[in-house]
């Protein structure tokens, strides 16, 4: 009876060292990737390509339709926190999908991705969502943007949350 470890082919030589057993960088675009000083440096470049918009411009660009916002959260953190009126039609598309469920090309995509759809991401709190649009904004997606402060900034503005009563 054949294991799975019987079809493993183990490479020894990446075991024969501590450095790397080859000297020339990976091929392809991979190898030629920016490098940053940190997470905090990867933050400030991706948000130089944004233009981040407060939480009260994305209500109104979403109560008037010129934009879908897209909450990135796992569904734990969106129990805990709470989550944008339904009434605002937010869609929930978790940061692991994102950029497969909005690539016009890929046949993932949900149904209204478009290279020219305006898309706002929302997480908790306006960090990962900068790093998502501008994914977003590298596959495409041109106009993809993100809410300053994310939903902690949305709820502390006022702005419809899920539980809210109808005006």
């Amino acid at each position: 009876m054949s294991t799975f470890a019987d079809e493993i082919t183990w490479q020894s030589e990446l075991f024969a060292s501590s450095t790397v057993p080859y000297d020339d960088p990976r091929p392809g675009r991979g190898s030629k990737a920016p490098t940053y000083d940190g997470i905090d440096d990867q933050l400030t470049d991706a948000r130089s390509r944004l233009h981040r918009i407060s939480p009260r411009a994305a209500f109104q660009e979403v109560l008037h339709q010129r934009a879908v916002l897209v909450d990135i959260r796992p569904a734990a953190q969106r129990a805990a926190e709470g989550e944008v009126a339904p009434s605002l039609a937010p869609l929930v598309v978790e940061r692991n999908v994102l950029e497969w469920r909005f690539d016009p090309r890929h046949e993932a995509r949900l149904p209204l991705a478009h290279p020219d759809l305006r898309v706002i991401v929302l997480c908790q709190e306006g960090y990962t969502s900068s790093l998502a649009a501008d994914s977003l904004a590298r596959i495409g997606v041109w106009r993809a943007t993100d809410v300053i402060g994310g939903f902690a900034a949305w709820r502390a503005f006022g702005l419809p949350v899920a539980g809210d009563a109808p005006s």
